[in-house]
């Protein structure tokens, strides 16, 4: 088993930066591909950045690309998403989630451990 657990979130003025962080800890001796999705109130829950075991790897929502970046700490039960110019329409829980296969995928239902997410909320 592994647990996730979130931190970061905050309220920002739009335009501004956020750098969420994701600690995993339990099983964490082998190494999981990772991913950020976020879910806004009265919509479904969707992909925003995944990073593959490798490391090698990245990939990211259209609407994130060039603002958003996911990258893994030197310990190997650390993700983190760097969020710069922040758009209202980025409000919503983030959640990290992590999958026992090697490559991301952006399907939510492809990964096998979840936090409890952090709250992003972007003011116009």
């Amino acid at each position: 088993q592994v647990q996730l657990a979130e931190s970061g979130g905050g309220l920002v003025q739009a335009g501004g930066s956020l750098t969420l962080s994701c600690i995993a800890s339990g099983r964490t001796s082998s190494s999981y591909a990772m991913g950020w999705f976020r879910q806004a109130p009265g919509k479904e829950r969707e992909f925003v950045a995944g990073i593959d075991r490798s490391y090698a790897n990245t990939d990211y929502a259209d609407s994130v690309k060039g603002r958003f970046t996911i990258s893994r700490g030197n310990a190997k039960n650390t993700v983190y998403l760097q969020m710069n110019s922040l758009k209202p329409e980025d409000t919503a829980v983030y959640y990290c989630a992590a999958r026992n296969g090697f490559s991301l995928q952006k399907n939510p239902a492809e990964y096998n451990y979840w936090g409890q997410g952090t709250q992003v909320t972007v003011s116009s």
